[in-house]
C-alpha cells in the first residue's frame, strides 16, 4: 500500500513517508552491508558492534522511535511505530541500531512508567543511552513459571529492612552481560517487579542457553538467585503489583515483536521473489510456474493481513483502548504468519534457501521461535477461547 494512502486511511502522522524513506535507505545502505561481516562471528562481536551501529542511527535520525523526545527518541505513535519497525525489522541489525529490540525496548518504556527518579537516573537513562544492557527475568525450570506465571516459584521475603530473593531463572533474553535485571517474584502480597543489579553477590549467571535463534545480544540466560539481598528501592513500582506490571510489559513488547518480524519475513520473500524470476528450469523462470505464483500470493496475503491485525492494536494502544484480547489474536496469527511466509521463500529457493549463501535460512531460523516466544501459540489460543465464551461474549 502507498504510504501517502495509508497516512490518511489508518491515522499514521503527515511526515510517516519521509521517516519511513529514511529508514529504509539506512537499512539498504548502512546496515544489511554490514550483515554479512558480523552475523555468524559471535555475540561478543554483535554485542560490541552495536555502539557503532546506534551512532549511525543517531546520525541518520532514526533512533529510539519508541521512546519521547525527552529521553532522545522520536516520540513516534503505536501506529507510525509499526511501519518504523518493519522497516527497520527488514534487517538482523536493524533494531539493534535504533535500539528498539527486546528486552531493553519494553525495559526502557517499564522503567519509565513505573520507575521513580532514581530509578530512573541510575537505569534508565543509561539503558536509553546505549551505555548498558538489561534483561526481564520471569521464566523458571519446572515446576515453576513458563507459559502459566501463576506457578512462579522465585520468592521475595522481607529481612531487616532489605528483600532475600531467592529462585532460578532460564531462557532470560539478553541476559548474558547484562547490567541488570528486572526480575518478578512471588511476595506475601502478590507478585513483584525487582530491579537487581548483576554484581549482586546473590546473582549468578549459570549459563548461556544455547538456542535455534543465534542473534539476540546477550544470548538466552540461566540465572540463579541465592539469598540474593536488594533494598526497597529495588522494588519497580508497588509490592505485589508485578502480575499487572508484567502484563502490561508484555502486551506491547509482543505486538512489537510482531511489527519488526514482519519485515524480516517481508525480506525473505523479496529475496525469493527476485530469485524465481532469473532461475529457469524446464525451460522457462521458475516464476512461470503456479505452484510457485501460489506461494507468492499466499505470503502477501499473509504480510498484508499480518500489517492489518498490528496496526489494529497500535491503534488501540494510541487510543488508550485496552488490547489483550487483540494483541493475543494478532500474535497468535502473526507468529504464524511470518514462519508460512519465511518457510515459502526457502521453499521457493530450493537447496539455496536452505543455504547460509542467502539470509533466508536466518530470516527462518529466527523467526520459529516467535510461536513460543511472549506466549505460546495453544496457550493464546485456550485463553481466546475462555473469554469468547463467557457469558455475552460469544459473538464473533
Amino acid at each position: 500500500m502507498d504510504a501517502a494512502a495509508a497516512a490518511n486511511i489508518f491515522g499514521h502522522s503527515p511526515g510517516l513517508p519521509a521517516l519511513r524513506a529514511r529508514v529504509r535507505r539506512f537499512v539498504d545502505e548502512q546496515l544489511i552491508p554490514l550483515e554479512s561481516a558480523t552475523l555468524g562471528h559471535g555475540l561478543d562481536r554483535l554485542d560490541a558492534l552495536a555502539g557503532s551501529l546506534r551512532a549511525k542511527a543517531r546520525a541518520a535520525g532514526v533512533y529510539a522511535p519508541q521512546l519521547p523526545a525527552e529521553l532522545g527518541g522520536l516520540a513516534l505513535s503505536w501506529r507510525d511505530c509499526a511501519v518504523v519497525l518493519e522497516e527497520l525489522g527488514r534487517s538482523f541489525l536493524g533494531p539493534i541500531a535504533a535500539h528498539c529490540a527486546a528486552p531493553d525496548q519494553p525495559n526502557m518504556i517499564c522503567l519509565q512508567q513505573l520507575g521513580t527518579p532514581a530509578q530512573q537516573q541510575r537505569y534508565l537513562n543509561p539503558l536509553v543511552q546505549g551505555r548498558l544492557r538489561s534483561c526481564f527475568a520471569m521464566t523458571e525450570p519446572a515446576p515453576g513459571a513458563g507459559s502459566d506465571p501463576s506457578m512462579l516459584q522465585t520468592c521475595a521475603q522481607r529481612r531487616g529492612g532489605q528483600w532475600l530473593l531467592d529462585g532460578k531463572k532460564w531462557f532470560i533474553s539478553g541476559a548474558v552481560d547484562a547490567a541488570f535485571a528486572i526480575v518478578l517474584a512471588r511476595t506475601g502480597s502478590g507478585a513483584t517487579l525487582f530491579i537487581v543489579d548483576a554484581d549482586n553477590p546473590g546473582y549468578r549467571l549459570v549459563r548461556t542457553v544455547p538456542g535455534i535463534d543465534s542473534l539476540q545480544i546477550g544470548g538466552h540466560g540461566e540465572i540463579a538467585l541465592t539469598g540474593c539481598a536488594v533494598g526497597p528501592d529495588a522494588v519497580l513500582g508497588e509490592v505485589g503489583q508485578g502480575w499487572a506490571y508484567a502484563q502490561a510489559r508484555l502486551e506491547p513488547a509482543r505486538i512489537a515483536h510482531c511489527m519488526r518480524f514482519i519485515g524480516r519475513a517481508a525480506r525473505a520473500m523479496e529475496i525469493a521473489q527476485e530469485y524465481v524470476k532469473t532461475r529457469q528450469s524446464f525451460g522457462q523462470p521458475l516464476a512461470a510456474l503456479q505452484q510457485v505464483q501460489a506461494m507468492v500470493a499466499d505470503s502477501h496475503i499473509d504480510l498484508h493481513a499480518s500489517r492489518l491485525m498490528t496496526w489494529h492494536v497500535a491503534a488501540r494502544m494510541d487510543a488508550g483502548q485496552p488490547v489483550k484480547q487483540e494483541s493475543a489474536l494478532a500474535k497468535v496469527f502473526v507468529s504464524e504468519a511470518v514462519n508460512r511466509v519465511a518457510d515459502r521463500a526457502a521453499q521457493m529457493m530450493g537447496a539455496l534457501g536452505m543455504s547460509q549463501d542467502t539470509p533466508v535460512s536466518l530470516i527462518l531460523r529466527e523467526l520459529r521461535p516467535f510461536r513460543i516466544y511472549d506466549g505460546a501459540s495453544e496457550v493464546h489460543r485456550s485463553a481466546l477461547a475462555r473469554r469468547i465464551l463467557q457469558p455475552g461474549k460469544s459473538r464473533p
